[in-house]
């Protein structure tokens, strides 16, 4: 018996890219690499904005929460032959499209797991406002997406309870959107129950990007209002400390050894 191999168009190929915050010196030499080779850009269509226009580049745009047709529409275009790349605002592997990617290749085309497949990290979000801040994730720390539309309420608020006990740093990402416009405030109220209200919270919107800006405040004061999709929101532990400057502003630090007081 003769079994024939499934043939696919050469030099097809899949690139999973970060692009970063948004600044152009904050994305990497190999994701502006993987960009310029690319035949096709696919994501959410923002971010397939930031990326400049050029000749024998196809651009395909789409809607928020889309992730698996987007991934599924990569997959298809790469096995035609085309050199796809998949973008994402931050890091592709952090709440972003590497998941959907791979989720996608899990369940779908046993001929799809021949492809190269390359993610190529980008600055995250949690890092740009952490250089922002000073040394915020200096100890242990945690990240959570504080959106409920693929998991419950109930789980986010039990990982919360965890943080708390644990003592991490918190990293939120997702704080707020339109259709979740309450979410922040109810993280806040629980971790109010559990931790000193003397607690540093910062928010860091739009980091490297216009609108940019940095608001500092205590878990007692926080105004879940401040956040927007566009924020991260950065909670301190029982360690971290607000070290004034000269301008009357402050740096957040967690010092690297727990329990050494200056």
């Amino acid at each position: 018996m003769i079994v024939e191999t499934p043939t696919r168009a050469p030099g097809g190929t899949l690139a999973i890219v970060g692009l970063g915050p948004g600044p152009a010196e904050w994305l990497t030499p190999e994701a502006s690499q993987l960009l310029d080779d690319a035949t096709d850009l696919i994501g959410y269509a923002p971010y397939v904005a930031r990326v400049p226009e050029r000749p024998g580049l196809r651009r395909h745009g789409s809607d928020n929460r889309v992730e698996l047709d987007r991934a599924r529409h990569a997959l298809t275009l790469a096995m035609d032959g085309r050199r796809v790349a998949v973008v994402s605002g931050g890091d592709p592997g952090i709440f972003a499209m590497a998941a959907a990617v791979f989720e996608a290749i899990e369940s779908g085309e046993a001929r799809w797991r021949d492809l190269p497949i390359r993610v190529a990290p980008g600055v995250s979000a949690m890092q740009a406002a952490a250089a922002r801040l000073g040394a915020p994730l200096g100890h242990d720390f945690c990240v959570m997406s504080l959106s409920d539309n693929l998991k419950p309420w109930s789980l986010i608020e039990r990982r919360l309870r965890a943080v708390a006990a644990g003592d991490f740093v918190l990293a939120l990402y997702n704080p707020a959107s339109m259709a979740r416009p309450t979410q922040l405030a109810d993280a806040f109220a629980l971790l109010r129950s559990c931790k000193d209200g003397r607690t540093p919270v910062a928010f860091a919107r739009a980091v490297g990007r216009p609108g940019e800006s940095i608001t500092l405040a205590t878990l007692r004061d926080a105004d879940a209002a401040l956040a927007d999709m566009s924020t991260l929101v950065l909670i301190g532990s029982s360690e971290t400390r607000m070290v004034p400057r000269a301008d009357g502003s402050s740096w957040l630090l967690t010092p690297r050894h727990h329990g050494v007081n200056p």
